[in-house]
């Protein structure tokens, strides 16, 4: 008869369990049944407190000094237009690079560095559209190479980068204003390579490639 009743007990708890709280709507955290010393997990993590503690750093403060030449990124800071969004007074995407910008090899080959981290798997190595990614279904990458965008305005390339466009996400988060500059250089190297002829080549140079 014991026996019973505890199976009986154990059914009615697994039904309960199962069927009693479905649809029920609770107002209040449910309770821990285990302390959180015990089995510490996803649910309760230490964070950071603004102007809180911390026993992870020696000083046992929360908030951090910044770092040598932090500056901070505030509106005076992003009045040129042309430098940080592209555009001219007008709203018009500008035209050549900022003044602030040295378009020189240093500018060009640091361009060629983030290129090839952020945009060869898509653009390929040219600049054609045939990167890894078409191999596996992306076939809408455009070429850099056909009139439009040997045309197109470079700042608006520079918002491109920015802002994303059509399948291609913004890189905003993972190249600043100077490294998207420097790469818009090397995409006009890329385009202007595609294009060159003897005559383009410096005079002290063409013996190197048996030219006259």
């Amino acid at each position: 008869m014991r026996h019973v009743y505890l199976v009986t007990a154990f059914v009615c708890v697994l039904v309960v369990s199962i069927l009693g709280l479905r649809g029920t709507k609770f107002t209040s955290p449910p309770n821990d049944v285990f302390p959180e010393w015990a089995f510490p997990g996803m649910k309760h993590q230490p964070k950071p407190y603004s102007q809180g503690s911390s026993k992870f750093f020696a000083d046992g403060r929360a908030d951090r000094v910044p770092v040598p030449g932090t500056v901070m990124a505030s509106a005076p800071l992003r009045d040129d237009d042309r430098y940080y969004a592209g555009k001219n007074a007008d709203g018009s995407f500008a035209r050549g690079f900022p003044s602030a910008v040295t378009v020189d090899l240093k500018l060009i080959e640091r361009g060629q560095d983030r290129y090839t981290i952020y945009c060869l798997p898509c653009h390929g190595a040219v600049g054609d559209g045939n990167g890894i990614t078409k191999k596996y279904g992306m076939g809408a990458t455009p070429t850099y190479h056909d009139d439009r965008l040997r045309q197109i305005a470079e700042g608006e390339i520079y918002n491109t980068i920015t802002n994303g466009k059509g399948n291609m996400l913004s890189y905003a988060d993972k190249l600043l204003p100077a490294d998207r500059w420097a790469v818009i250089a090397y995409v006009r190297a890329l385009q202007r390579a595609q294009m060159g002829t003897a005559a383009d080549v410096p005079g002290d140079h063409k013996s190197e490639l048996g030219l006259k």
